[in-house]
Formats: C-alpha cells, structure tokens, sequence
C-alpha cells in the first residue's frame, strides 16, 4: 500500500514537477511474470523516476545499512525504504554477491520485477561504465527476459555542488527485452556470463547514447569519495570504446 501512496500521492507529483518525466516504450514492458531491467546509473533518483513511470511494482536491492540506523531517523529511513520497495542486502564480505543474487532470485522466482545496475554504482562522469556479471547470472539461473532501460536527465536534477533541485526533462527510455534462453544450463560459466553482460552493456549503449568505457566504475572512487579519471586507469588519452 505504502509503495503505491509514495507513487501517486506524497512523492509522485512532486517528482513530477520537477522533472516532467516522460516514457517511451512502455508497451515493451510485460504486464505479468517476472522481468529483470538492466538499467544506466546517473543518479540516485533513477530509483525514484523509473517506479515513478513504470504501472509494474519495480523492487531494487539495496545496502542493508539503509535499515539498520540507529534512533528515530534509522527507523524512518528502514520504514521508508521498505516501503518503496528496497530489498536489504548484506554487500560486505565475500559473500555480498551470493547475498544478492540470492534476493534477487527470490524476487524473480515470485513473479516479481527487479531492476538492477549493472554498472554496481553510479556513473561517476555521465559515462557508461563496464557492466558486473550478477545480472546476468540471475537472467540465466531463471530465464527472466531482460529489459534494457536508459534514464536521461536525472543527473541534471540534483548536480554535484547543488543543494536545491534543478527542475528539468527527464526521459525513461523502454529497449527491446532481451532474451539470453539459448544460454539455458550456462550460468556459472564466466565467459558465457561476461558476453551476456557485454550484449546488455552494448543495449544500453545503443540506448542512452552514453560513451562506453570499459573499466569497472568503482575501481574509479577514491576512499576521500573522489573519483580518479579512467583515462588514467587504462592509459592513454581516451576511453576504450
């Protein structure tokens, strides 16, 4: 109840007024059953205005530090992203990623929808980023189409240095789903699992427009919460492509 009231009454129009979203390719999204999307990162209210545009309750994994707060406002910040329908996953230690495929799965195997990022972070530049291979293993474990969507805009809302919101046009943009079921019986094979990623990555390339850099976004922060440049890390004046 909670997921449906943030979206059309205490979050929705707000949400809407600043960013006067549209959508374009709703249609190719499925009415039922479940369905994995593959989504670009710019911005954390990406995980505002894609439940905003989609009819579909979407579910979204988070770091279980959002509902383990202290006091009155880790109560709250645990009610609220409950409510809006985070998914709390433990991401430390060498077991954070069977942590979240397995809460992924369970989504997927109850029928539901789970959009991830397959870049794992933000995109620290408004580039695409080299995509993490969770996402397809859990296309692969349980045959859920995959759905490509590109957000544009949303890293003009709330820019680096703001403390108000910018308003703006923030664009969903809905892809042809995906479908990986002649890899049937191949999750866990690596290579298989990489080129899986690599065709959902080129999707979404192909959709947002964004220049493709093929390092690992998180290998970009520093521990001061600056980003190092990527040109940097692979060498050279330019991005790999």
């Amino acid at each position: 109840m909670w997921y449906f009231l943030f979206k059309y009454v205490l979050m929705g129009p707000m949400l809407r007024l600043m960013g006067r979203p549209r959508i374009e390719g709703h249609e190719k999204i499925p009415t039922d059953g479940s369905a994995l999307i593959a989504s670009n990162h710019l911005a954390v209210v990406d995980s505002f205005y894609l439940p905003l545009m989609v009819r579909r309750r979407i579910f979204f994994l988070a770091k279980s530090e959002y509902f383990t707060g202290p006091g009155l406002k880790g109560s709250f910040q645990k009610w609220f992203f409950s409510a809006s329908g985070q998914i709390p996953i433990d991401r430390s230690g060498a077991t954070a990623a069977a942590n979240a495929l397995s809460a992924g799965k369970r989504v997927l195997e109850g029928g539901g929808m789970l959009c991830l990022y397959p870049e794992g972070t933000r995109s620290p530049d408004g580039r695409l980023y080299k995509g993490k291979t969770g996402l397809a293993r859990l296309a692969l474990e349980t045959g859920a189409p995959v759905i490509p969507v590109a957000m544009i805009g949303t890293d003009r809302i709330n820019p680096p240095g703001t403390v108000l919101p910018h308003p703006t046009r923030i664009t969903v943009k809905v892809g042809e789903p995906l479908d990986f079921s002649r890899y049937e019986g191949m999750a866990g094979n690596r290579f298989i699992e990489r080129a899986v990623t690599d065709e959902i990555m080129y999707a979404l390339m192909r959709l947002t427009g964004q220049q493709y850099v093929d390092v690992y976004a998180a290998k970009l922060k520093n521990d001061d919460g600056t980003y190092t440049k990527a040109e940097e890390i692979i060498g050279g004046d330019e991005p790999a492509a």
